[in-house]
């Protein structure tokens, strides 16, 4: 029998964030610049714009739409593009030490935040034009899920990107 599992509150959020972030460090440290600016396929993210993405996702998403929120009686959420946002910040060109600062930065502020929310605040809402209501309790739900999400699609460039020099150790991983 499968039951539904209970949200999770702020301060388990707010680790799981800093997981996460911890998670996105120590595989970008690992990882040569040959494979940091790496696209999987034209119009596909570099691990570097991966980055880009989850600093502004925490800045116009998830922390700023909650601050927006909690400041406001039922604002009206601006809606933003990520792939147009990821042109104009070109992260591939940048050095993946400045990103991730940027984004351990960003994420502290983040995770602070989180920390900080009562309950009171989760109930707090704010209208999105295309998903609708769009409350604190909601996004924080979806910052975990989007994190484990970009994180995934970090890994999958990793081995896209070591797939064609396996040779016959393909065999291993073919269904």
């Amino acid at each position: 029998m499968s039951v539904t599992p209970t949200p999770l509150g702020p301060s388990v959020v707010a680790s799981m964030l800093r997981g996460a972030a911890a998670a996105f460090a120590a595989e970008v440290h690992a990882l040569p610049d040959a494979i940091l600016r790496w696209h999987p396929a034209a119009g596909e993210w570099c691990v570097k714009d991966v980055l880009g993405h989850i600093i502004e996702a925490e800045r116009r998403g998830f922390a700023g739409r909650i601050r927006i929120i909690l400041a406001n009686g039922r604002p009206k959420l601006e809606p933003w593009d990520p792939a147009e946002v990821s042109k104009a910040r070109k992260d591939c060109e940048k050095g993946a030490d400045a990103l991730l600062v940027e984004m351990l930065q960003v994420r502290e502020q983040s995770v602070a935040l989180v920390a900080a929310l009562r309950p009171d605040a989760l109930a707090r809402v704010g209208l999105h034009p295309t998903v609708g209501e769009l409350g604190v309790a909601d996004l924080l739900q979806e910052w975990v899920h989007h994190d484990r999400n970009h994180l995934k699609q970090i890994l999958t460039n990793v081995q896209q990107y070591a797939w064609p020099h396996m040779g016959n150790a393909q065999r291993f991983s073919r269904p």
